[in-house]
């Protein structure tokens, strides 16, 4: 049994102590907005933040989770009104979507340690996380804006 809290909410699961965060955060417990891309790391769909930290949650086996808080973009802002999730509306980021909340997620462990980061501190700290379609120079842009009207 692995006991950990998911955006506030106290969980106990059975599962394998290997099996990957991801696959218990959407098969066991149906919160389906942290995505599978790759699997091993190379993507950041699957990036949630584990005691306020940016991480994989594809490559992180559940019991490396005991006792610990995990954010989800649900658990982001429950009406969507963070101000990542403004700006990525206002910016138009999205365009097939896929990798968005993975991409809002880093972008968030970004802003809680650095506020007012600069082109390249965005730049170098999102490098982590692909976009299929390209949105990068929107992502960068959306960033910006969070960062200034937070």
């Amino acid at each position: 049994m692995a006991n950990f809290t998911v955006n506030g909410e106290a969980f106990e699961v059975d599962a394998d102590p290997n099996t990957p965060l991801l696959w218990i955060i959407r098969e066991h417990l149906k919160i389906t907005g942290t995505k599978f891309g790759c699997g091993v790391g190379q993507c950041g769909a699957c990036t949630v933040h584990i005691d306020g930290a940016a991480t994989y949650s594809c490559l992180t086996p559940v019991s490396a989770v005991e006792g610990r808080e995990i954010t989800t973009i649900e658990g982001l802002s429950a009406d969507g009104s963070h101000p990542l999730q403004t700006a990525w509306v206002a910016e138009q980021v999205p365009q097939c979507g896929y990798c968005q909340s993975g991409q809002i997620m880093r972008a968030a462990d970004l802003l809680a340690n650095n506020p007012n980061p600069s082109r390249a501190e965005i730049i170098a700290h999102m490098s982590t996380n692909i976009c299929r379609c390209g949105t990068y120079s929107r992502i960068i842009s959306a960033i910006e804006r969070a960062a200034r009207e937070a």
